[in-house]
């Protein structure tokens, strides 16, 4: 069999005018590893919550294909991270994530993302997911998709609120050892459709939907 009749994630395709979101190849995967361990943000600045830039340059691949590799591994319809590589043309940019848990249920997801530092400031964060919330919105049938980011993270925070999410409440978490404030973002699918856009295509969706509990 094909392995794409085995795990038809890789047909999956979310395209805009001006990116391509695709369910990553192990060669993704491996170029993708190396662009992150090339640095993806400022040492002294910690964008994430599991601090997993601060390992060791040369350990970084290696842990970032064992964790992506685990994501596949641990795949179950109630509990899925689907993890997208970001293309511009023929270069890969970083990595766009959407995650939930019994979402036949909740129609609740969540989402996360890396870009690589030359890709960063351009308008590519908002484009990616953008085109992740339409994939959960009008792809899956979302009813809320939700973010976070701490509060000196003004990117993140930026491209949230330019796509309409609200404020959701906030939490302090430990980071590097410190307290850090962590703000929770909200969109409802009412929010969504105000402005949803209509340029924005999904390729190879409907052999995946058992993947995810539909």
């Amino acid at each position: 069999m094909a392995i794409q009749e085995l795990w038809p994630l890789f047909g999956l395709r979310v395209e805009t005018p001006r990116l391509l979101l695709r369910y990553p190849s192990d060669a993704d995967l491996a170029a993708l590893a190396g662009a992150a361990a090339a640095g993806i943000h400022d040492p002294s600045q910690m964008p994430f919550e599991i601090p997993w830039t601060d390992a060791p340059a040369d350990r970084i691949p290696l842990n970032a294909l064992q964790f992506w590799w685990g994501l596949r591994a641990s795949w179950k319809a109630g509990a899925w991270t689907l993890t997208m590589a970001v293309a511009e043309g023929e270069r890969l940019l970083g990595v766009q994530d959407l995650h939930a848990r019994d979402f036949a249920v909740s129609r609740q997801v969540a989402t996360g993302s890396w870009l690589t530092r030359s890709a960063q400031g351009r308008g590519v964060g908002k484009e990616m997911r953008a085109a992740i919330l339409h994939l959960a919105f009008a792809g899956l049938g979302a009813e809320r998709a939700v973010s976070a980011a701490f509060d000196d993270n003004p990117a993140s925070l930026a491209v949230s609120r330019a796509l309409d999410y609200v404020e959701n409440g906030d939490e302090i978490r430990s980071r590097r050892g410190r307290p850090a404030r962590h703000l929770n973002l909200l969109l409802t699918r009412e929010r969504w459709e105000r402005h949803r856009r209509d340029d924005i295509r999904i390729e190879g969706l409907e052999p995946c939907l058992a993947l995810f509990g539909l």
